[in-house]
Formats: structure tokens, sequence, C-alpha cells
């Protein structure tokens, strides 16, 4: 339980600002009766107008709702937006990792949340600790708005404790004015003479192994412990021709020219590319992963229609096509993806991957006990 989440993003107007969940920001709380604390965009969608809006005809009087999310994962007033159409006072937390919201979670008894933004592998623990409510599908009647594939991720097949929020890959994101095209994961592992120098690589636990172990065609969910021992000696061996480790800010190196291949994450790479178009994405020969944000409700909350009404309210097509154009984030909401439309993808054309395309690569699921050898692998390398 120890993977810092990378998906801490927010878009001004048509340009993006990252925030980043792995850095050391503040958690900060929103209430519905204040706008944000959280760095988030400037203008967001209003209330969105759906005959499903409310999540059906549960009676919300008396309910209350509080939330944690990342921040500038979600519009500046949201909770604004969300009191108005459920008509249910709302509070907005933000953390700034997994582990830090996991850490609130397992302390003990009721944290005080009642949905709460972990991605998916979080979710899986959350649900086998026996802490998160199975998913009422009679109360989110927008569930019908995502796509089939939604229901066929490894952590969760059928949604039956989260539902996914935004969902992704990871693969090189490189300077197409200044490298040929990247194939394999081997080019970051093994640079060409002009790249030398010029590669970053990710310490985040599971990516900082997700290389190697696709190289050397590996499951990026592996505990075998010879396959973790070559993997590592992959990575370590790497090292000598590295640029930097690489979380945060690996797009910006791209930009200024100081790289010109990187290990990212799809959305970050749109962030280099909204500021210089030759800058591409692309997945490797080898293959990659498929992670997921999800929401998940507590089963400590004393408010569980509300929180199944506000998911509902995140289905509804136009405030879910938000998340996709300001965070250039894809969503697995087939409804909202059509209503954003072909011109995101014209411009980033990773956001144009189908579900398809996304569930041809591996799902990341939670290891448990078995995490810490990711743990373990990642301190040995970084530190040799």
């Amino acid at each position: 339980m120890r993977r810092r989440s990378p998906l801490v993003l927010a878009a001004v107007a048509t340009s993006a600002l990252i925030l980043t969940a792995c850095g050391s920001s503040d958690s900060g709380t929103t209430e519905s009766s204040a706008a944000a604390e959280s760095a988030a965009p400037a203008e967001s969608a209003a209330p969105a107008e759906s005959d499903a809006a409310a999540g059906g005809s549960a009676d919300l009087s008396g309910q209350t709702l509080t939330i944690s999310n990342w921040a500038g994962y979600y519009p500046e007033d949201l909770a604004t937006q969300v009191e108005a159409s459920l008509g249910t006072p709302v509070t907005i937390a933000n953390h700034a990792t997994n582990e830090e919201i996991m850490a609130k979670l397992t302390a003990g008894g009721d944290s005080g949340f009642d949905v709460a933004f972990v991605s998916g592998q979080y979710a899986q623990a959350l649900n086998d600790a026996g802490l998160l409510e199975p998913i009422d599908a009679t109360q989110i009647p927008n569930l019908s708005n995502l796509y089939p594939e939604a229901t066929q991720l490894a952590y969760d097949p059928g949604n039956t404790f989260s539902v996914p929020y935004t969902w992704g890959t990871t693969g090189i994101c490189y300077r197409s004015d200044l490298v040929d095209e990247p194939t394999s994961w081997m080019d970051i592992l093994e640079p060409s003479d002009e790249n030398k120098g010029k590669v970053t690589q990710m310490t985040t636990e599971r990516w900082l192994a997700l290389p190697a172990l696709k190289a050397l065609g590996y499951s990026i969910n592996t505990t075998d412990d010879g396959q973790l021992a070559e993997a590592k000696d992959l990575l370590v061996a790497s090292k000598a021709d590295l640029l930097a480790y690489d979380d945060t800010t690996f797009y910006s190196r791209l930009v200024s020219g100081e790289a010109n291949e990187v290990v990212a994450w799809d959305g970050w790479c749109n962030y280099g590319t909204a500021e210089n178009p030759d800058i591409k994405f692309v997945i490797p020969k080898e293959g990659s992963d498929l992670w997921a944000d999800t929401m998940v409700i507590l089963k400590s909350s004393q408010n569980k229609e509300a929180a199944h009404a506000f998911i509902n309210f995140i289905l509804d097509p136009a405030n879910h096509a938000w998340v996709a154009e300001n965070i250039l984030y894809k969503v697995p909401n087939q409804a909202a993806m059509d209503a954003v439309g072909a011109d995101l993808a014209a411009t980033y054309a990773n956001m144009g991957y189908s579900p398809s395309d996304l569930l041809k690569q591996e799902t990341v699921v939670d290891l448990g006990a078995d995490s810490v050898k990711y743990t373990d692998l990642a301190t040995e390398v970084t530190s040799s």
C-alpha cells in the first residue's frame, strides 16, 4: 500500500498546470459554502441536468457528504454543484497521495468520509479489509453510461465495490523532432548514444519496475523473486545512462529539451504536448499497464444514499466530460467521451485510445503482503 498516485492534475482554460500527488503539498478542505482551496480550474461546467441526476428517488433529507479526492482532480466548484443538484451539504477534503488517504481510512473506527477517490488496487485492498460498501447499481442509473469494458477491470470485475473515474496507461513520452519514435522499453533501459543522459525513469514503486518487467516479458504484478531480481539488475544497470528519476516534472524536461525520452503516464505527457506539439506518446511493443482511479463508498458512512447519488452525479455525461476536457485523462464513460468528440484526440492522440486498446494492457492489482517486494526493489535500485 505504498504506491503514490500520479494523478493530481488541474487545467486552467486550455492550458495545463500540474499539481503532483507525489509532492509535499498539504491537504486542504473545501466547504460547500466557500471557494475550493485546491489549485483547480478557474472555470467549470454548471451542474448538469439529467433525468437521473439525483441517483433515483432516494430520500436524501438530513444527509451530508464528506468526500476525499486529489486536489485539482475535480472542478473547483464541485461541492457547490453537487449541493445544488442533490440538496445535500458537501465537504471535499484533499489528499495528496493514496497512502495519505489509506492511512485515514484504515486507522480504525469511522474515518468520517462517505466517498473516497483511490486508485484501483487500493480500492481492492480496502474491500479485502471489509471497509467498503457494495455498490448498489439501482441507485446509480448513470452506470449505464460506462463502457462495457469498464466492468472488466481485474481489481474489481463487475464494479462491485468501486466505480472507475479515470483510466489510462504508461508509456514513453518523447520529442519527435529530436529522436525517432521509441519502440521498446529497452530504448529507456539501454538508450542509444544520442539519448544517453537524456532519458528519465520513475521512482513510484510499481512504475519503477514496470519498464524492466515488461522488457523481460514478465507480468507487472509478478511476485516471483527470481523475476524481480532480474528486473532489479536491469534497472541498476540502466542508471548509468539516466538523466534523472522523475515522477513529477518529466514533461517539463521534454519541453526544455533537457530530455529526449521519459517514462510517463499518458495524461501527463499531454501536458507536454500542450506546450510543444512535437511531444508525442507511445506504448512500447512489449506492452504496459492499465491503471484506474476509482470512487468508493465507505461501509462506515451514515449517508450511503447520498454517496450513491454523488457517484451518479459524477457519471452524468456533462460532468464526466469536464474531467476529460480539463484534466486530459480518459474517462471510462462512453457517453462523456462521445460528448468530448474527436477534436481532443486530434491534439492529444492518446485521448483517442479506445477501451479495447486499454484492455490490451495489464491491469494493476493489489499484491497484499507481497507489495513490500516492490518497495524493497525500488529502495535497492535507487540507492545502489
